[in-house]
């Protein structure tokens, strides 16, 4: 039964992507597309590939904070090398239990930690990567020109100023809550999460680099973290399909070129699933002492 159920749900999943990929080309102009691709600067995308890579490594080393707050010592290396897995998980078996349901499987079949405390970090790794994305969405969108016809600018203004000024209170609130055991590392894993969402946004802006955008960068990484929450959800394989539809209903509020930002979206799923397909490479078999 559970493996119709994964059968089900991965079937879903492909319908959920194939339906938002035909409305995002039914959108844009496919023709300017191709131009768009033939026209890429690729060297701007090995530092982007660094830059992503290195984001990982930031939220792996996040995560491993958790990780020690309930007991579990795991080397940085050994982390990094689950953490891909995870990755690949994820990504490329998305029916199944996912990277972070086998990084529990795993790490409580090895090394016996309780699986309710090993779900409680990998909820908050999520949570604090998600906090982070908002935080910095709040920032941009004091930078950037939104268009919004319903509602006064200065009062637009004053809720993000809001949002921005409690977001990192409310977490910590939140955690102190639900998450007690690991308020120790609350600081420390802010920083990763912070330092591994800065890097994606560099990462961005080689990758618009890459396309020839140099007008309007702000409002490209605005609608990148945007879609950064929206691809987070397990709806589509990979976020395939979310992302650009966040991309192509936001061109209009803020200012972007949509064919642009759905190349931009693509070029930037292709570096998730490239650097993700390590995973594959890595040894399943993750023992004590690797």
């Amino acid at each position: 039964m559970k493996r119709y159920k994964n059968q089900l749900k991965t079937v879903l999943k492909l319908a959920l992507t194939g339906l938002a990929l035909y409305l995002v080309f039914r959108k844009i102009d496919t023709a300017q597309l191709l131009v768009i691709v033939k026209t890429i600067q690729w060297v701007w995308l090995v530092p982007a590939v660094i830059l992503f890579a290195l984001s990982k490594v930031a939220t792996a080393v996040r995560l491993n904070q958790y990780f020690k707050n309930i007991g579990l010592q795991l080397s940085e290396k050994q982390n990094w090398r689950l953490y891909l897995i995870g990755m690949f998980y994820n990504l490329f078996l998305p029916g199944g239990i996912g990277g972070d349901g086998y990084k529990v499987y795993l790490l409580n079949k090895q090394y016996k930690t309780p699986v309710k405390k090993l779900v409680q970090a990998a909820l908050l790794d999520r949570l604090g990567g998600l906090v982070a994305i908002v935080f910095l969405l709040f920032g941009l969108f004091l930078l950037v020109d939104i268009r919004l016809d319903f509602l006064d600018t200065e009062i637009w203004n004053g809720l993000i100023i809001v949002g921005l000024m409690l977001t990192l209170p409310a977490f910590w609130l939140a955690q102190r809550i639900f998450f007690k055991g690991f308020l120790p590392s609350f600081w420390l894993a802010n920083l990763w999460s912070f330092a591994g969402q800065i890097a994606q946004l560099i990462c961005a802006w080689f990758i618009l680099m890459a396309l020839g955008i140099t007008e309007n960068i702000l409002a490209y990484q605005l609608v990148f973290l945007l879609s950064s929450i929206v691809a987070v959800l397990p709806l589509t394989i990979g976020g395939v399909g979310a992302r650009e539809l966040v991309f192509v209903y936001a061109h209009t509020y803020a200012g972007i070129e949509e064919t642009a930002a759905v190349a931009f979206s693509l070029i930037f799923f292709l570096i998730t699933a490239g650097v993700s397909l390590v995973g594959a490479l890595m040894k399943v078999e993750f023992k004590k002492g690797d």
